[in-house]
């Protein structure tokens, strides 16, 4: 078994550790921002790390109505920009806490005056050196260069964050089931090899979703183009109508990420219109109306609060990575080209 296997099976008791060890931490933190009257927020990271934060930009404006921007940390290490930050918050993700131009902006932050934070599984990192308060993944050693365990993590101290901030006792109670839906994720494994085959030969794809799971197509073609070494092109369903349909040709493969929730009519109408282009379609859903266009449907066992899907949804795009990796013939743990920590400035 590979490691990347291994770590995507131990993610439930990972974001369980997360509820047990943070949720005093996320609640501290969101009485400072109340205390500070913090009016927007700025999220700063890279990679996987990156895609969490596009989850945080939704679920911060979505559940708290607060204003929220993903950094670019150029602007501050090349640029040498000097933002104003009053009343504002940062939050930087990194999982080794070690990549220079998200530890300069949390530097940077706390000079001008910005109320800083950030999640990360170093608790004695650089970025945790440069932050107020520090939130940990809890995942434990990961081994594998892809990223997977300390994904959810922390999207899971996100969450926590966001119903502290609102106090949202509901959505309290939802993270404590997390752990129960992740294995019902988990259950979805025999399929995905038993079909994986099919994809063999695969080169290129694109992987779609809207709301609150862009960041679930996005990391699950990062994994993609990570271990499997695919062109995996992730996008936004509104986005990719405004031109990449293009691209699309008989077989053509497009996953589709489209739990049932706000966006799910508007994920139904886009499956229709690749099913009339002939596209091959890749679908997971809980719905048996979008399955029923699919290629090859595959459904999530359980109906889950669309909140929620985009850490547990998330797993069957790693299971589908890794094993898509295997039958290619590739090591999952070891991508060429890459290393555990990337430190860009």
């Amino acid at each position: 078994m590979s490691l990347m296997l291994e770590e995507i099976r131990q993610q439930p008791e990972a974001v369980a550790r997360v509820l047990e060890n943070e949720a005093e931490k996320a609640l501290r933190l969101a009485r400072e921002i109340k205390g500070r009257n913090i009016s927007y927020l700025i999220l700063a990271a890279r990679g996987t790390s990156d895609n969490a934060a596009t989850f945080g930009k939704y679920l911060f404006e979505i559940a708290n109505g607060l204003p929220c921007a993903l950094a670019a940390p150029s602007a501050y290490t090349h640029y040498h920009a000097r933002l104003k930050l009053q009343n504002a918050m940062v939050l930087g993700i990194s999982q080794s806490g070690a990549s220079p131009d998200v530890v300069q902006v949390l530097k940077h932050a706390r000079k001008q005056g910005a109320l800083t934070a950030c999640i990360t599984n170093a608790p004695n990192s650089p970025l945790a050196h440069a932050s107020e308060h520090i939130l940990l993944c809890d995942a434990g050693p990961e081994k594998s260069v892809a990223a997977t365990k300390t994904y959810t993590t922390s999207l899971m101290n996100l969450y926590m964050i966001s119903a502290c901030l609102h106090d949202d006792q509901e959505l309290l109670n939802r993270l404590h089931q997390v752990p129960g839906w992740m294995e019902a994720a988990l259950s979805l494994e025999p399929e995905i090899m038993q079909r994986v085959e099919r994809y063999r030969y695969m080169d290129e794809c694109v992987v779609i979703s809207r709301g609150l799971n862009s960041a679930t197509s996005a990391e699950m073609a990062l994994k993609m183009a990570e271990t499997c070494y695919l062109v995996a092109e992730p996008y936004s369903a509104a986005d990719f109508l405004h031109g990449p349909v293009a691209i699309v040709y008989e077989g053509f493969p497009c996953f589709l990420i489209a739990p049932q929730g706000h966006t799910y009519n508007f994920m139904k109408d886009l499956a229709e219109t690749l099913e009339s282009k002939h596209a091959e379609t890749i679908i997971l859903s809980h719905e048996e109306e979008i399955l029923s266009t699919a290629t090859v449907p595959f459904r999530f066992p359980l109906e889950l609060p669309e909140i929620i899907t985009p850490i547990v949804y998330i797993l069957f795009g790693q299971l589908f990575a890794c094993h898509l990796a295997e039958a290619k013939g590739h090591n999952p743990d070891i991508p060429r080209g890459l290393r555990k920590v990337t430190r860009t400035i």
